[in-house]
């Protein structure tokens, strides 16, 4: 089945995706050397430009109607100029429809940093990953930068005065901390990257996961974009990860659950035509309804995206 054939009826907006021209900015972890520890191994095919006549073509065949971009770890003495850089891309090239900025949230200065990201009308919300552990064993708490500090709580609490969501990506292993998060601030919508990040496909880890997303699905302000579900050394295919975005529908519930490509970097894995006809044969019998939730609808209400958006 083609991605065309597999997603005939249903309009996408890809609610994780990212850009760089590394001839003009400066992503560290794309040009400096050596490169860093990677959660998918070697990283070097994705150390190029990817701008939106890329993203295009490795999207032809969806019916694309909008995206949001996710910061990407762009210089961060200078988080302001990837949201300026993207907004004169979006001007230039109609996508993306919506995009998350970063704030280092236990800095001195992220006050005033997100006061100057909420004038922007693409911005809708940020993600600074928190500090985590490697491991589910070596959790420390209290760690500058890391969802317990009271530093970066105090800026945490801004986003409300800002109408900002929060996309949280940490491992699962830390979702305790994002339900008390949660808890906290209640008016501030936080959307869980890449599923919660299960490394593998172990029986050990993939109950753990699962345990982990169920308690943090019990908060009624999260979400989940159903993404980065590579695994090191292991193509992207049906068989490795339906069983997840099964679980994942079933933990969240079908309105607040989204599709997303996670492009360029989850290229690494597989073809985006492989990875969203994955998404959509998997979803195939919850009917067109459905699947225009998981595809567009939630990404559109979720990320409040005009009913018109197209890129």
């Amino acid at each position: 089945m083609t991605l065309s054939e597999a997603l005939a009826d249903v309009p996408v907006i890809d609610a994780h995706q990212h850009f760089w021209d590394l001839d003009r900015n400066y992503l560290p972890w794309l040009r400096d050397q050596p490169p860093i520890p990677f959660r998918y191994g070697d990283y070097s095919a994705i150390r190029k430009n990817y701008m939106p006549p890329d993203y295009r073509r490795d999207a032809s065949g969806m019916k694309l109607v909008g995206s949001v971009f996710v910061e990407t770890e762009w210089d961060r003495t200078d988080s302001v100029g990837e949201t300026r850089w993207v907004h004169t891309v979006a001007k230039a090239a109609g996508l993306p429809s919506a995009m998350v900025c970063h704030v280092t949230l236990h800095r001195s200065d992220a006050a005033d940093i997100l006061a100057q990201q909420a004038q922007f009308p693409l911005v809708r919300g940020i993600r600074h990953k928190p500090a985590a552990a490697p491991s589910p064993d070596r959790i420390e708490k209290g760690l500058p930068g890391a969802m317990d500090d009271p530093a970066w709580r105090r800026s945490y609490a801004l986003l409300e005065k800002y109408r900002m969501s929060f996309d949280l990506q940490t491992p699962w292993w830390h979702l305790e901390e994002g339900v008390q998060l949660a808890a906290d601030f209640p008016n501030i919508p936080i959307i869980l990257n890449h599923t919660g990040l299960p490394r593998n496909r172990s029986a050990e880890e993939l109950a753990g996961w699962r345990q982990a997303m169920t308690r943090f699905a019990t908060a009624p302000n999260v979400t989940v974009k159903i993404s980065g579900l590579g695994e090191p050394g292991q193509p992207w295919t049906l068989e490795r990860n339906r069983q997840v975005i099964l679980d994942t529908i079933k933990i969240f519930g079908e309105d607040r659950c989204m599709f997303a490509s996670n492009f360029p970097v989850d290229g690494l894995t597989g073809r985006m035509a492989t990875i969203f006809s994955g998404f959509a044969e998997t979803t195939k019998t919850m009917g067109t309804a459905v699947q225009t939730k998981l595809f567009a609808s939630n990404a559109r209400r979720i990320y409040r995206l005009p009913e018109s958006t197209t890129p």
